[in-house]
């Protein structure tokens, strides 16, 4: 009789551990996919600000086909940023700084042709160039709400894979911190503005 009690205390035990530790691992998938997911928002908005591009530069184009230069510029950081994509399960430190790196050269660039078409009253005036204009206003907006919401995602599974004892089957199963965005350099300096 002492034997059943016994195998039925380790039978128990087992089935206790077990449905413990595929709750814990459900629940790790459950929050790596939700990061892969809102990866995938960042990514659906960046390459809208991609697609803008090509039609901002065309009609910028025929108004100031003189700022060569300007318009390389766009169209060179573009094609860098198309070039850096990262695979959501190596979201990490470095990979995320080159991702960040290409966009955020690409935003200067936007940003020069912005200064250059302030030269340009007819361009300014264009029913298409405004509408690009905003759609371009609206996409990084929504940039940011996406980046915003990846890393709280982020947060969400990092804290997770990171507390005790879950910690302990996250590194048996090879669950990784995620990286998050960070602000651009320079970012923590309010602008000069001088009248």
């Amino acid at each position: 009789m002492f034997k059943n009690k016994t195998l039925w205390i380790i039978i128990a035990v087992v089935l206790v551990l077990f449905f413990w530790v595929r709750g814990v691992y459900n629940s790790m998938v459950t929050q790596d996919e939700s990061v892969k997911t809102a990866w995938s928002q960042v990514e659906n908005q960046y390459q809208r600000r991609l697609d803008l591009i090509p039609n901002l530069v065309n009609t910028v184009k025929g108004y100031a086909s003189h700022e060569r230069a300007t318009l390389e510029g766009v169209i060179n950081a573009r094609a860098n940023a198309t070039k850096t994509t990262i695979d959501p399960t190596n979201l990490n430190e470095e990979t995320m700084k080159q991702f960040q790196a290409a966009q955020g050269e690409l935003s200067s660039a936007l940003s020069r042709l912005m200064v250059v078409v302030e030269r340009y009253p007819d361009l300014k005036a264009n029913q298409n160039f405004m509408e690009l204009q905003a759609q371009l206003e609206g996409t990084e907006n929504r940039i940011s709400v996406e980046r915003k919401r990846f890393n709280e995602v982020a947060q969400n599974y990092n804290t997770n894979i990171r507390s005790f004892p879950t910690n302990i089957l996250a590194g048996m199963f090879g669950f990784q911190p995620k990286a998050y965005f960070a602000a651009e350099s320079g970012a923590e300096k309010a602008p000069t503005v001088e009248f």
